[in-house]
């Protein structure tokens, strides 16, 4: 009963400490949008997630080399689009364009990283509540 009752003490504090970490999140992500002019392709900071995707040019985003600069590239945020009524579904808008990478600031560089991560990070959240509240249609069906 115990080890029942500290499992159970340990997924709250786990589910709390993301929400936690979502809020927080959001608090920042929004602090960057507008700090990257991305405000100016973008009116509105709820419809940054209507993108199906935010990339990166000019710096890598791997575990490995997270923030390390392609020589000779430019950095921008380029954002994914999807349309399945069109004849191209997918198309690429530049949300932010920061000229050669090399010459860039590095904390300007940085703050773009971190720009992409926490938007990726909050995306990921609003995946997991889609497919969830998909699943609870199968759950009512499974229990017939």
């Amino acid at each position: 009963m115990n080890s029942a009752l500290e499992r159970l003490k340990n997924l709250t504090n786990k589910i709390s400490s993301y929400e936690t970490a979502r809020k927080e999140n959001l608090k920042i992500l929004k602090e960057l949008f507008y700090s990257l002019d991305i405000n100016h392709k973008v009116t509105a900071f709820e419809n940054l997630f209507d993108f199906k995707a935010i990339n990166l040019s000019g710096v890598s985003l791997s575990d490995e080399t997270l923030g390390a600069i392609k020589q000779g590239k430019y950095l921008q945020i380029l954002a994914i689009s999807y349309d399945k009524n069109r004849v191209q579904k997918s198309k690429n808008i530049s949300l932010a364009y920061f000229g050669r990478v090399e010459n860039v600031d590095e904390s300007l560089k940085n703050r773009v990283v971190e720009f992409v991560i926490r938007y990726r990070f909050e995306k990921s959240f609003m995946t997991l509540e889609h497919y969830y509240s998909m699943l609870e249609t199968f759950g009512e069906k499974s229990s017939e």
